[in-house]
């Protein structure tokens, strides 16, 4: 599966784990990467002091490239520079204005890739000096930067730039990598699934209402804002949402239960409903009242599998 991207990115393969948030640990990034993917570590709410000790487990365990993600939601320049000072040579970015930092990682000799979710805006990163562009089409899971659906949006933005494209949302097997393949597209980036790697520590009931989950249990609105305000997301339907669709959709503010602890991390640091936290092992509370974020592939996910199975199921009989 030799092409553009890979040798850009500097792997055997174009399949690239999504940075799940909290869940992207070194383990997992590290165990794609082995596995001839690209692995990647979500920084944007590591302290800039801990990125080198991130960036440095991941390259413990795997000498193939890693590559780190950013919101651009956040002034993120103190965590790039501290990434760049780490040897990461792979830099993604998303929500945002990404021009200054395109500049500033390919000076330190990083690729950029950047999230779009239109054909407009792909021009424009184009322009801007991007490596390459992601893609993201509205099944994604977690916070989703678009409104076009991924089969749509893949071949606009295909035809609309000359540098790689990756195509993300809804693409969980073989079938879905192929399927981007053919619109041209250069590689994917796979979030859901990657969820349910053994190597992602999320948490045990967390892991099971994915399994159990159909592609329309999943919902797209804005209601887990907490600490990430006005940006649109998918998870999968709970209680939570269930409550404040009942309740009319009200604004923040006046949602039923705000304010209210459901859950602590293993510090105890509390979690409120509404929060934007994924949840992890160790968690203890309500966790099925907690942002369950998934993609609408969710119900092509039926086993929990090492990355590396992972990889070589999304790549099953491509040349």
């Amino acid at each position: 599966m030799a092409n553009r991207l890979a040798s850009l990115l500097g792997v055997d393969l174009p399949i690239v784990q999504a940075p799940i948030g909290t869940a992207s640990v070194p383990a997992l990034a590290a165990a794609v990467s082995n596995a001839g993917g690209l692995g990647m570590l979500a920084l944007t709410w590591c302290r800039p002091d801990e990125i080198a000790s991130v960036i440095g487990e991941a390259r413990a365990l795997t000498s193939r490239p890693v590559g780190i993600n950013l919101v651009l939601e956040w002034d993120q320049h103190e965590r790039l520079e501290a990434a760049l000072g780490a040897g990461t040579k792979v830099v993604s970015v998303t929500w945002g204005d990404p021009a200054a930092y395109i500049e500033h990682a390919q000076r330190a000799g990083a690729v950029v890739l950047v999230t779009v979710g239109s054909a407009e805006e792909a021009r424009r990163v184009e322009a801007a000096g991007a490596d390459a562009v992601v893609a993201q089409g509205w099944e994604s899971g977690g916070h989703v930067w678009g409104e076009i659906s991924t089969m749509t949006l893949v071949p606009a933005v295909v035809d609309a730039v000359e540098i790689p494209v990756l195509a993300a949302g809804g693409i969980a097997d073989a079938r879905g990598v192929a399927a981007a393949l053919a619109l041209e597209a250069e590689g994917v980036w796979v979030g859901t699934r990657f969820l349910l790697a053994e190597e992602t520590p999320i948490h045990p009931l967390y892991r099971k209402l994915l399994l159990a989950a159909d592609a329309t249990g999943t919902a797209y609105s804005s209601v887990f804002d907490g600490g990430w305000p006005n940006a649109p997301h998918r998870t999968l339907r709970n209680s939570t949402l269930e409550a404040w669709e009942r309740a009319g959709a009200p604004s923040p503010g006046s949602r039923p239960g705000e304010g209210e602890v459901v859950a602590r991390s293993p510090d105890g640091t509390e979690i409120p409903r509404y929060a934007s936290a994924l949840p992890l092992a160790g968690m203890e509370g309500e966790i099925e009242a907690l942002s369950l974020w998934a993609g609408q592939s969710v119900r092509l996910v039926r086993a929990v599998r090492p990355a590396a199975e992972i990889v070589a199921e999304l790549t099953a009989g491509l040349g």
